[in-house]
């Protein structure tokens, strides 16, 4: 069976995904009895949009959990370093934060030489499993879910604009770009420059689908065969939060909330769709229920089996904050669902390392 690993997008959230991770290492460690295990060894894709396409690119360059979690609690303060008092402008209008400390993070672990010398490119050999990172071609307008597969249509090595040649740690600081808290990330395609941004303003913010479809559809020159047998599908979220927080009255909704609010409102939206998309065209296995009405799509329905193709089975793990109907949302901080709020790691690690504890399953992986 071919084992795909998708990776949602959330910022700072991620270190909910990375305590599920860290669980699914432990079990398969135990399983294979083999104590050096990395989930490079397990799985054979592994697909990550903006944070998740940090944790994914660590992960296909062989590292274990336990490193990439490192990185988010001993520097998450320093890739959420904000812009400087003394460049009020571009703190207001452009960024949030500063893209060179979490840049040179980057360029340094994805090197050829791990000094950041030499930077590993797209095709490098040391990624151990085929690898899609989301990011959104803002030149163009068009989302591009990058591959390191030497068949896709635009790795053709003899392209002088081959995405194989693009340097990984670029591709990585472009994905994770997120509007108004990072700069943008040039990157040179021949002799042509576009300007990438988050992969979580694309459809793909829930990277999943189209992992699948990557490795199906024969467009992208993967070629695996499909079915439930064949093709295990692993989602990961980084935890769903209910965007309708409305003020009290209709005049409330003025330009300033809107512009706050719509942006998340579309990106979960969105993501809840793909999640709904891959139990209606793969075998659902695990998840919590979508909504009321439609449930979680595990196994049969009323005795009848889903409608679709049944391209692969698939497991999605992450954890809804849901308001009883009437009431108003209460989370246990007020700053949990935030993008950037560093200091909300310890907190973020108990919620994931219990929710991983409660749900995952040695059974859902092998």
């Amino acid at each position: 069976m071919k084992r795909i690993l998708a990776l949602d997008g959330g910022g700072i959230r991620g270190v909910f995904s990375l305590e599920v991770l860290l669980r699914m290492q432990e079990l398969l460690r135990e399983h294979y009895a083999s104590k050096n295990l990395v989930l490079a060894d397990c799985f054979d894709f592994v697909a990550g949009t903006s944070t998740g396409a940090i944790i994914a690119t660590g992960l296909s360059w062989g590292m274990p959990v336990e490193d990439i979690l490192d990185l988010y609690v001993e520097h998450g303060k320093t890739m959420f370093q904000h812009t400087p008092w003394y460049r009020p402008f571009k703190r207001l209008l452009i960024s949030r934060f500063e893209a060179k400390p979490l840049s040179d993070m980057l360029q340094r672990i994805f090197s050829e030489d791990g000094m950041g010398r030499e930077p590993a490119l797209l095709g490098t050999k040391r990624l151990r499993t085929l690898l899609l990172v989301v990011v959104r071609n803002h030149s163009t307008g068009s989302a591009w879910p990058l591959t390191n597969n030497p068949n896709a249509m635009f790795n053709d090595k003899s392209r002088p604009d081959s995405n194989l040649n693009v340097p990984l740690w670029k591709i990585v600081r472009a994905s994770t770009a997120a509007p108004v808290y990072f700069d943008p990330e040039e990157i040179l395609l021949g002799d042509t420059p576009y300007v990438f941004v988050d992969g979580g303003v694309t459809p793909y913010n829930n990277p999943a689908l189209i992992a699948a479809l990557t490795a199906v559809m024969p467009c992208y020159r993967v070629g695996w065969e499909p079915g439930p047998d064949k093709i295990r599908l692993i989602s990961v979220g980084t935890m769903r939060f209910p965007s309708a927080r409305l003020p009290k009255k209709t005049r409330g909704l003025w330009l300033g909330y809107n512009a706050a609010n719509i942006p998340p409102a579309l990106i979960q939206g969105i993501s809840w769709e793909q999640d709904y998309l891959c139990r209606a065209l793969g075998s659902c296995i695990f998840g919590e229920a979508l909504d009321l009405e439609v449930g979680d799509l595990i196994g049969d329905l009323i005795g009848a089996p889903q409608p679709g193709r049944n391209w692969f089975s698939y497991i999605r793990y992450n954890k809804s904050f849901k308001p009883k109907l009437g009431e108003e949302l209460r989370l246990p901080h007020s700053d949990l669902a935030k993008l950037d709020a560093v200091h909300m790691i310890p907190f973020l690690r108990e919620i994931g390392k219990a929710y991983a504890e409660e749900n995952v399953k040695i059974e859902h992986l092998v």
